[in-house]
């Protein structure tokens, strides 16, 4: 399904709350003015609410992308859109896309 194209400016969540952000950005493709990021970027969460393994088995450290789009690439690999789906490390959840630009949607 088409979405927009999620950039550097993203607002991105773990489902316990936590910020996420990319560790690597694509600088070929701008939206918005900011770089956009690629499926095999791993995004860093901080301020997860996940509770440690004592009372649980958080909390997230890293998310990575599982899907993208199908269609739009830059330098060989596809973007990330606003519906893309990502599984956090150690917890098995997901990371949810809050805010993107409205711009730009890929496929």
């Amino acid at each position: 399904m088409p979405g927009f194209l999620l950039h550097v400016g993203a607002q991105v969540q773990c489902l316990h709350a936590g910020n996420a952000q990319p560790m690597a950005v694509n600088s070929r493709v701008l939206v918005s003015g900011q770089p956009t990021v690629q499926v095999t970027s791993p995004y860093s969460v901080s301020g997860c609410t996940m509770p440690s393994p004592t009372a649980g088995n958080g909390p997230c450290v890293t998310g990575q992308w599982t899907t993208s789009a199908t269609r739009v690439t830059s330098m060989g690999q596809p973007l990330l859109l606003q519906d893309s789906q990502a599984t956090c490390i150690p917890t098995g959840t997901g990371l949810l896309v809050i805010t993107t630009q409205t711009r730009v949607t890929g496929n």
